[in-house]
């Protein structure tokens, strides 16, 4: 797997009320390979590589699953709303086409 792939970023508002519905902003870094694109140096074709599951879980229920294709930008940033009603973990799992699973995990503890 080359370097960096699956680095997570999550950020969410320092402080959160408990009901406030928050902003999520993920970030993963990610080539995001559509198979289409060529090598400059080698003229071949680079084998598509992306991520095609996203998994969201607030404790523990899935609140979100997204199934992605080739039209996601490399390192890939998204943007969702949570109501945090609960200290829980929130974990974020994305698994791409070639078997690798990345996933990071954050508290939320609303006041």
């Amino acid at each position: 797997m080359p370097k960096g792939i699956g680095k997570i970023k999550i950020r969410v508002p320092r402080k959160i009320k408990k009901g406030d519905v928050i902003p999520v902003k993920a970030l993963i870094t990610h080539p995001m390979e559509t198979g289409f694109r060529k090598d400059k140096k080698t003229k071949k074709r680079i084998p598509a590589y992306y991520i095609n599951d996203v998994n969201v879980y607030y404790g523990d229920e899935l609140i979100s699953r997204m199934e992605w294709t080739i039209a996601v930008s490399a390192n890939p940033f998204m943007t969702f709303y949570l109501k945090a009603d609960k200290a829980a973990p929130l974990k974020i799992v994305w698994k791409d086409i070639k078997g690798g699973k990345y996933e990071k995990t954050i508290q939320i503890n609303p006041q």
